[in-house]
């Protein structure tokens, strides 16, 4: 596993549940506290393991901190690049939404090695989308809810998310958008902030 996943995880629990938290989930897994380093590769087996502890110490399901994690990569101060990112994909929520079956190969233009879902978008009637999440890790579709749910609240969009396993073991989420302009969305400009605030200060 790209260690950039790992860290990603170590960010989310310090940030979130402070230094304390974290310290506890790396004795667990006999990790020293300065926990994963991005650009390492670990194997798949520890980032399992740093799953099952985390959620452990946190009393919370797998799927639902998966989910968390999927909200504060799009959310905290600390990860404004990803935002951005993905605001790159369009003006409104549905575009942004067509945008993400090229998610994959801009994220491995960002980041080399890094293993992404296969993502395949189909869309229904009446504001109704089906993506499908393809690859050796389909838990990970409980991250790419909470990025969905809240980067739908970034543009201001009403949406209802549901997922489940398909037939050949993999996941889908079906997204069924209520209302593309519910609320006023973030800013957000295409010239950026007049200083970096994104990056892991940690």
């Amino acid at each position: 596993m790209h260690g950039l996943v790992n860290r990603s995880i170590q960010c989310f629990v310090r940030d979130t549940y402070g230094s304390r938290i974290w310290a506890e989930v790396t004795n667990a897994l006999g990790v020293g506290p300065e926990g994963f380093e991005s650009m390492l590769i670990y194997p798949d087996d520890l980032t399992i393991q740093l799953l099952d502890e985390t959620s452990r110490v946190l009393d919370k399901p797998k799927d639902i901190l998966l989910e968390d994690v999927g909200t504060y990569l799009v959310s905290h101060p600390n990860s404004e690049a990803i935002r951005r990112l993905l605001r790159f994909g369009g003006d409104n929520f549905p575009d942004f939404l067509h945008s993400l079956d090229d998610l994959p190969d801009r994220a491995a233009l960002a980041v080399v090695d890094l293993e992404f879902p296969e993502l395949e978008l189909l869309d229904g009637v009446d504001g109704q989308f089906t993506l499908h999440v393809r690859g050796p890790h389909p838990e990970f579709a409980y991250a790419l809810v909470g990025l969905l749910r809240t980067m739908a609240d970034d543009y201001g969009a009403l949406v209802l998310l549901d997922q489940d396993a398909t037939e050949d073991g993999n996941m889908q989420i079906r997204i069924s958008l209520l209302d593309i302009a519910f609320a006023e969305g973030r800013s957000f400009s295409l010239a950026g902030p007049s200083q970096n605030v994104a990056g892991d200060p940690q």
